[in-house]
Formats: C-alpha cells, structure tokens, sequence
C-alpha cells in the first residue's frame, strides 16, 4: 500500500506534498428509453444572417466616424490647373486658339501677365474643401447603403463611386460656371471682374437655374460621375486584390502607384464631358444664340464639327494633374483617417 501511494504522489523532503489532480471522468450518454443508441448531440443553431458590407476602414475595419470621414476628405487635396483655354476654343479657324501646350502658356503670359495663369482660381478653391469632405463621405455612405444589396464588392465599390459623382457636381457646379466664365476673359488679370462679382453679374442676368449659375449642370454630372466611378471602382478593386507589402515604404508606393494609375485611366475616360462642360458654360461661337446646350448633344457636335480628337482637348495637362494628383488625394484621405481615428477616438 505505502508503495502504491509512493508511486502517484512523490514526497519532497521538507516540502509539503502537491495534491493530486483530479480530473472528472467524461459522462456517459444516456440511452434512449427504449434502450437504443443515444443520438447524436444537437448543433448549435446558425446566428441569423447579417447583410454584407463592403465599407472597410483604411485600417480593414467596419464602418468609421463619420465626422472622420468628412474631416479627412476635407483635407485631401487637389492639384488645379488652367485648361479651359483649351477646351473652349473652336478649332483651328478660332482666332483665339492655342496650337499647343507651350503656345497656350506664351500666349497668356503675353496678354494677360503671370497672374493670367491664375484666374479662376479662387471658386475651386472655395468649394475644394466641402467638395472633397462630400466626395469621400458620400462615397462611404454610398458603400453602406450598397452592402445590404446583392451586389459583388467590385461593382458595389463602382456604384458607391458613381453616386459620389453625381452628390459632388451638384455641389461643385455653379462654382465650374464661374471660374470658366473668368478663364474666358482674355483680359488682364487686374482688368477682369472678381469672382463674386462675376457671379453676381450672372445670377442678375441669367439667375440661379439651368441657364444661370447651374449652367452645363447634366455634363457636370456626367464628369464626376463617370471620373468617381472609375477612379473608385478601380483602386478599390486593385488595391484589395494586390497582396499589402509589410514594409510601410513599399506599402505606400503600392497604394500611389495603384492611386495614380486610377486618376490617368479615369480622366481619359470622362475627359469628353469635361470639354462639353467649357463649352456648355463658357462663351457661345456667336454672341445671343445659344449652340451648345446639353451635354450629349454638344460631344455629337464637336464630333461632328471638328473631329474625334477635339473631344480630348487638355488631356495632357490633366493628366498631368489628376494622375498623381489623384494619387495623393487618395492617400492623403487614408492616412488622415486613419490617423484621426488613432489620434481623436483610440479604441
């Protein structure tokens, strides 16, 4: 007996002596009443079915801040540059037409100065801001919405951006009217009306609607709907499909090479509305009569007038700045989400 007992517990000297583990043996299963095999035990019932969601964080998460979201559109920014000029003008028999790149810009710092480079520059300023902040917020929203639909995560990301487009031409465009109608002043800087004044000349003459300061409002649709579409719907796509790198350096140029491409790839694509845009808002060939009027009808006529590439006029110089522009403006939205959430509101 004192062996058996020597065998399970050993005694240290001077050390008191561990108690033994006891482990409980597995209960039997019952059988069922009429003595038959017991059955076997009942799977847990499946929690109900939630709707997917498409919305990701930068950072992989659900659903963000929204005050966050707003915070860091706000702040992304956005190259601008001059190129009215080019989409305005009417082919080679145009006395006022630029024959390149280089040409556009002798020729406005000839007659208008260096400020001439500037003009117009003040309403996409003042509309940058809450256009971006509405731009990535709707996007985000638009997400949301899209994730109780049946709708691949790849077109919802498409969808989301289109909707975005359309919110944000509705905020931008009476801000487009102005600044296009100041670039077509070939006046000098100093010479030109300010911006308020200007649209306050066009609201007195031609008012607040379709005519007026929301003139061109169906190819400002057409723009940044189609722009968002691609430029969203492509990234978003890319960028989930492309492995993430562990290195943050290598990270970064993953997301603004994949940024940058989106940008190109999306300005060529909606570059035809942008030039129906000029030329539904700027100056009509002959004074009082109205020839370009809505959007699909003024590419037919460019088209018609002056061949497949007018519709492509500026796409240079766009390129040029919504290429890494876009790049940035998507980074910039990232990394000041991300950074507002770790910052502001850490879990």
């Amino acid at each position: 007996m004192g062996r058996r007992a020597e065998g399970r517990v050993r005694l240290y000297p001077g050390r008191a002596a561990a108690p033994p583990q006891i482990t409980a043996a597995p209960a039997s299963p019952r059988l069922q009443r009429d003595g038959s095999a017991p059955l076997p035990p009942r799977a847990a019932p499946a929690p109900a079915r939630q709707p997917v969601s498409v919305s990701r964080s930068p950072r992989g998460g659900q659903h963000g801040s929204a005050a966050w979201r707003l915070s860091a559109g706000g702040l992304s920014p956005d190259r601008r540059r001059r190129l009215g000029g080019f989409q305005i003008q009417r082919g080679k028999t145009d006395p006022t037409s630029y024959k390149s790149l280089g040409d556009c810009f002798r020729t406005i710092f000839q007659r208008e100065g260096l400020l001439g480079f500037y003009k117009g520059v003040l309403p996409p300023i003042l509309a940058e801001t809450p256009k971006r902040a509405v731009k990535f917020f709707t996007f985000e929203q638009y997400k949301k919405l899209l994730g109780y639909a049946s709708l691949p995560p790849g077109l919802a990301f498409a969808v989301a951006g289109l909707g975005s487009g359309l919110t944000e031409a509705v905020v931008v465009n009476p801000f487009e009217v102005v600044k296009v109608t100041l670039q077509a002043n070939r006046n000098s800087f100093i010479e030109q009306p300010s911006s308020f004044v200007q649209a306050q000349q066009i609201i007195k003459t031609d008012g607040l609607g379709l005519h007026g300061l929301n003139k061109g409002l169906t190819a400002t649709l057409g723009r940044h709907g189609v722009f968002n579409m691609v430029y969203f719907g492509f990234y978003f796509n890319v960028k989930n499909t492309l492995p993430v790198n562990k290195d943050p350096n290598l990270e970064f140029l993953r997301k603004f090479g994949i940024g940058l491409v989106s940008g190109t790839i999306a300005s060529i694509i909606n570059i035809p509305f942008d030039v129906a845009k000029s030329r539904i808002q700027g100056p009509q060939p002959v004074p009082g009569e109205i020839k370009y009027r809505t959007c699909l009808k003024t590419m037919a006529t460019v088209y018609k007038e002056e061949g497949f590439l007018a519709l492509y006029k500026g796409l240079i110089p766009k390129i040029m700045r919504l290429g890494p522009g876009g790049a940035v403006m998507l980074l910039v939205y990232e990394y000041v989400y991300a950074w507002l959430q770790d910052t502001v509101d850490p879990k």
